[in-house]
C-alpha cells in the first residue's frame, strides 16, 4: 500500500504489540484504542469522565498529527468497564463531539489492558484530499 502512512506515539508497546497509535490509508485515519496514559502515568485518576478527557484529548492530538480535527471524525467506539459509567462517559464524549454527532458505540467490557483503566476508545476519520 503506497498510500498507507503509520503514526507512532513512541510507546514501547507499539513495537511489542505490533500496532500503530494511528494509521491513514487515503483520506480514512484509523485512531487505536486510547486511554487516560501519559508515558506510564494515569491521567484522571478513578474518575470516569477525566479518563475520557484525557483519552479524547490523546485522540485529538493524534488526527492532528495525521491532517485531520475531530470535525473529521466519522465513528467512535468506547469499551468501558462499568456501563453505570455511561453519563460521565458521555458528558466527555458530548462536550467533544455534541456538534459533530459521529456514530458511536459504548460497550460494557469485563477489564482492559490494566485494570486502572475504565474506557478505551477509537476513533475513525474521513478527511477531504
Amino acid at each position: 500500500m503506497s498510500n498507507r502512512t503509520n503514526y507512532s506515539s513512541g510507546s514501547p508497546w507499539e513495537d511489542i504489540v505490533g500496532y500503530s497509535r494511528a494509521v491513514r490509508v487515503g483520506n480514512t485515519i484509523e485512531v487505536t484504542g486510547t486511554v487516560a496514559d501519559h508515558e506510564g502515568e494515569l491521567l484522571g485518576g478513578d474518575d470516569p469522565y477525566l479518563q475520557t478527557k484525557y483519552s479524547l484529548d490523546k485522540i485529538k492530538a493524534t488526527l492532528e498529527s495525521a491532517g485531520a480535527t475531530p470535525e473529521d471524525v466519522v465513528r467512535t467506539r468506547m469499551f468501558v468497564t462499568n456501563i453505570d459509567h455511561w453519563e460521565a462517559i458521555g458528558k466527555a464524549h458530548q462536550e467533544v463531539f455534541g456538534d459533530i454527532k459521529p456514530c458511536t458505540t459504548m460497550v460494557e467490557v469485563s477489564r482492559l489492558i490494566d485494570d486502572k483503566y475504565l474506557v478505551e476508545i477509537e476513533a475513525t476519520a474521513i478527511i477531504d484530499q
